[in-house]
């Protein structure tokens, strides 16, 4: 290995790979490597500027890793638990030298062979954090199995270009819990164990960034489709096309640390409008400017304000002419004027697809504004008619989209955009077969929903009407800064589905998405009438209101609504669900929801000052037990109970007919808002759970 100092950067050489480890924010480090001519700039998710931070770059020669990192005496000396491991990597890292970098509390160390080792400075000690796992002749740090021939970093060409397929490797720490990572429809709050796919999907949201209860967030800045395996004997990072190897790290001490040392390279979240931290009412589908207002004006009557009201799907002619059907929306800009006066924003879906049949179909076509095909019939996604995605990558579409959104929707004084399907969604998730302006979809496309948003974001800020916020069914890493609301997709409405909602909501504000709401009572209803679902809806809107956003959305069967006419194309034919409005589930279940919504009104000022956090720190609304409590070991065992901000422990109901359940109380003083009650912490409890309250517990001030 060939060790050089470029101009604080450790720069590493060997058999044709470049590797360049540099610092990157406080205590962090960015690693690429590349076997192409050189590294390259872009920076994907990195998009902020950095912290300055003073790197040393030190190149040891043979045998120095033994006085540097051994010798308990010296400044450098490695915790006791690690020592004997290191004293039997002493052979491979010190007698045959090693490159060294230090930035604030994280050291990068790597051996002649390109193994590299990270720990973080802790009470006065080095203490290993992640080491890559190699199993290669004379290069490994377990000789035991160096016959193997496995390499921590494997490139793989790919044929007909300097892509490569890529696979890291790490050992895996035993004990270890690892966070956060987007968006996955499971029951596990930790990801130990798990195998994760690195793609989007409607309901699966990929944002690859991790953080570990060791005191270290790991990014991997790679778009590229691919897979990691958090296994207990490695873990393994692969992008299936890509150029070069690009991850960050950080070491901090407790996770709202890491999150905010993530959030200073990825972006803050904007300070979330006060106007929409209400009520945002939704359904499958309003389908006239009637229904919408006379929606709207009950709402008035009954004494309840929302925020904003949803118009979704198939408003329009047809897919990809983003335009309201005049048939039955004469005149959105009286609509909007009219939901203005009452204090009400407008949102209105767009999706990604357009259809043959559309007016905009064959100029952005010819233009390649569209997805491509790499064999077989120009055709990605197929639900309700002949469509091709449009491609965000290319700024030509992005000009274009907007344009045709702006004269339709924003010059009518619409506030916002539901960019539903922003996956995209696809006929098959066969993602070697598409190709953007940015390149093979294998390469790039898990950054699609980000572009996708960057279409109404980047026009809409500089228009100067305030912030920006537009809801999504998906992200990536650094998502958090285009004024993304994220939701978690057409997920069933069943218990077992709202269980993996908690998981998802805590792992998304874990990989630095605050923003982050859910269809209350899940997406996908076959009968509203069923007391069971009913059950649902509640226990889910109650979750609802300490959480980010409080929106009422689903698909509310059964079809029996006639569709207004008989086309088979416009605003009118397509079916609608059942009513979604407070009121819908009869006077029992309104009394509760709207109990609760007075609830969220009074919480206004708190839930203004959980937003302020996420804007400054990276903090989430919802949070894990153990980002308030990284002390108390038991907390790091919780994931079916949360922290809304500091100051409230909320205990959803996850299960049908459950009038009862534990939760358990770090330590302090505590307050059940249901009756009055204190507790005092450290201990686990037993309360009551009737369906009109969910347990909640308040923080007393000590």
């Amino acid at each position: 290995m060939i060790f050089s100092n470029d101009n604080g950067a450790l720069l590493a050489q060997r058999q044709g790979e470049t590797l360049r480890i540099e610092a990157w924010g406080k205590d962090s480090l960015r690693v690429r490597a590349s076997m192409n001519a050189g590294i390259h700039s872009q920076n994907w998710a990195l998009t902020e500027v950095p912290e300055r931070a003073d790197a040393q770059v030190e190149i040891w020669e043979p045998g120095v890793w033994e006085k540097e990192m051994v010798e308990p005496a010296t400044k450098n000396a490695v915790d006791s638990k690690s020592a004997a491991v290191q004293i039997a990597a002493e052979s491979v890292l010190g007698q045959n030298g090693c490159g060294v970098i230090t930035n604030g509390r994280i050291r990068a160390i790597v051996n002649w062979a390109g193994v590299i080792s990270y720990y973080k400075w802790k009470e006065d000690r080095w203490t290993l954090l992640l080491r890559e796992y190699n199993r290669n002749y004379g290069d490994t740090l377990s000789r035991e199995s160096r016959c193997l021939k496995i390499v921590s970093r494997e490139w793989k060409g790919l044929a007909g270009g300097e892509n490569y397929h890529l696979n890291v490797k790490f050992e895996s720490n035993d004990g270890e819990k690892l966070f956060g990572m987007g968006q996955y429809q499971q029951p596990w709050l930790d990801h130990k164990g798990s195998v994760l796919e690195l793609a989007q999907r409607n309901s699966q949201i990929s944002v690859p960034f991790a953080v570990s209860s060791l005191g270290y967030g790991f990014l991997w800045n790679n778009p590229a489709v691919g897979r990691v395996t958090f296994g207990k004997n490695y873990t393994e990072w692969i992008a299936r096309s890509t150029k070069q190897m690009d991850y960050w790290m950080t070491a901090a001490d407790t996770p709202k640390e890491i999150l905010a040392s993530y959030t200073a390279v990825t972006g803050h979240a904007p300070m979330f409008p006060e106007d929409r931290m209400g009520l945002w009412q939704c359904k499958l589908r309003y389908r006239t400017q009637a229904e919408v207002l006379e929606i709207a004006h009950k709402y008035q009557e009954e004494g309840i304000h929302i925020d904003q009201i949803v118009i979704d799907f198939f408003h329009w002619t047809v897919q990809g002419d983003w335009k309201f059907d005049k048939t039955y929306w004469p005149d959105p800009k009286a609509m909007v004027d009219e939901l203005h006066a009452m204090g009400i924003k407008v949102i209105v879906s767009v999706w990604p697809s357009v259809d043959r049949r559309s007016e905009n179909f064959e100029p952005m076509f010819e233009r390649g504004l569209l997805m491509k095909t790499e064999r077989g019939a120009a055709q990605t996604y197929d639900y309700q008619g002949d469509c091709v995605e449009i491609d965000p990558f290319n700024p030509e579409t992005r000009e274009y989209v907007w344009k045709v959104c702006k004269r339709n929707y924003y010059d009518y004084g619409i506030d916002a955009f539901w960019l539903d399907n922003s996956e995209p969604d696809l006929g098959v998730y066969d993602f070697e077969n598409y190709r953007y302006y940015e390149g093979s979809a294998l390469s790039c496309s898990n950054l699609y929903p980000q572009m996708y948003s960057r279409i109404f974001y980047d026009k809409m800020s500089q228009s100067g009407d305030g912030t920006v916020v537009n809801l999504l069914r998906c992200g990536w890493a650094g998502s958090q800064k285009y004024g993304n609301v994220i939701w978690s997709g057409d997920v069933p409405s069943t218990f077992e589905g709202f269980r993996d909602q908690l998981q998802a909501g805590l792992n998304m504000g874990l990989a630095g998405i605050p923003w982050w709401t859910t269809d209350i009572g899940g997406f996908m209803t076959d009968d509203v009438n069923d007391p069971d679902f009913r059950q649902l809806l509640i226990r889910w809107y109650q979750f609802a209101v300490y959480s980010a956003v409080l929106r009422m959305h689903g698909d509310r069967g059964p079809y029996d609504i006639p569709p207004l006419d008989d086309r088979d194309w416009g605003g009118g034919y397509l079916h609608t669900g059942q009513p979604n409005e407070l009121w819908s589930y009869g006077e029992d279940n309104y009394r509760i929801m709207r109990s609760y919504y007075d609830l969220r009104i009074s919480l206004h000022d708190y839930i203004r000052g959980l937003y302020q956090e996420a804007h400054e720190n990276g903090s989430p609304l919802i949070r894990t037990m153990f980002y308030e409590f990284p002390e108390d070991s038991n907390c790091w065992e919780l994931s079916d109970q949360y922290m809304f901000g500091s100051q409230y422990l909320v205990a959803p109901i996850l299960y049908l007919n459950q009038f009862q359940r534990e939760v358990y109380l770090p330590a302090g003083e505590w307050k059940l808002t249901s009756t009055g009650e204190h507790f005092s912490g450290g201990q686990t409890v037993t309360v009551d759970a009737p369906i009109e309250y969910m347990p909640v517990f308040e923080k007393l001030q000590a």
